[in-house]
């Protein structure tokens, strides 16, 4: 089965040192724009957690729960937006793959349940200081699982069974 990928290239003379070229055009899409947003809420979810998790003795489950799944799928995010903005033609060949739509529907069901579950368990901190940013780390959570869903219509859409 052949398809049709399209590469743009920029020629650059640089004499005898090789050139990055850096595909800045994937950012102008919509998945490379939602990969972003999914990658700068998961660092800021990660953030939250490893600032209080560090400052205050808990070790409860679905904070660790939490903080496992927000730093698992932010650094594998960062991999695939890394590897499609370094290379000119990874963006538009693993997006025909089935390897984004299980990532992203993987992604959607693992953050939506642990934003969930530390959710029901901010309850146990209705009266201290870490009510307020575990609150917001589960919101953040929440709209990250809602961007990874997102991702995965997307990914759906452009599946084409290679």
């Amino acid at each position: 089965m052949s398809h049709t990928v399209t590469i743009t290239r920029t020629t650059t003379t640089s004499g005898t040192t090789s050139a990055l070229i850096i595909n800045t055009g994937y950012l102008k899409t919509i998945p490379g724009l939602l990969k972003l947003v999914q990658l700068l809420l998961g660092a800021a979810c990660t953030g939250v957690m490893l600032w209080y998790l560090d400052h205050y003795i808990i070790t409860g489950s679905p904070e660790l729960f939490f903080l496992l799944m927000s730093v698992t799928f932010m650094i594998a995010t960062f991999c695939l937006l890394a590897s499609c903005i370094v290379s000119l033609s990874t963006g538009g060949i693993i997006e025909k793959t089935i390897y984004e739509l299980i990532y992203h529907t993987i992604g959607c069901i693992l953050i939506l349940a642990s934003s969930l579950n530390l959710v029901v368990r901010i309850n146990d901190y209705k009266r201290t200081e870490l009510y307020d940013p575990f609150l917001a780390a589960s919101i953040m959570g929440l709209v990250n699982a809602i961007l990874y869903c997102v991702s995965a219509v997307f990914a759906r859409r452009t599946y084409k069974g290679i």
